[in-house]
């Protein structure tokens, strides 16, 4: 992916890709490295912060759920901890619904 936030033409824009070219970005990183890892990973952060998009609809839950999961990948310490055990504790939780709703429907419903 190629970083142009200094006016260069850009054949990714106006598509969804961080860093991509928008005259926002351009405006709040001058003067800064484009090639710095640091830079990079602020204007991520900026173009997901002001990502605009649904939120009660299917895409909106996966975008969420993506957004979820990257965070997740770049936590260290006890963040990634509580993160780990906080989707350890969903999937336990949907594995008893389906297992007590898998006894009902087999059990006759009783």
């Amino acid at each position: 992916m190629r970083n142009t936030w200094f006016g260069a033409e850009d054949p990714d824009e106006g598509r969804d890709v961080p860093g991509s070219g928008t005259d926002r970005l351009r405006d709040e990183l001058v003067g800064l490295d484009p090639n710095d890892p640091e830079v990079r990973a602020f204007a991520e952060h900026l173009d997901r912060m002001s990502r605009p998009g649904p939120t009660m609809t299917v895409e909106g839950s996966l975008r969420a759920v993506t957004e979820f999961t990257d965070s997740v990948n770049r936590a260290r310490g006890g963040r990634r901890a509580a993160a780990v055990a906080l989707v350890w504790l969903m999937l336990l939780f949907f594995a008893l619904v389906a297992w007590n709703l898998l006894g009902f429907l087999l059990g006759g419903g009783a």
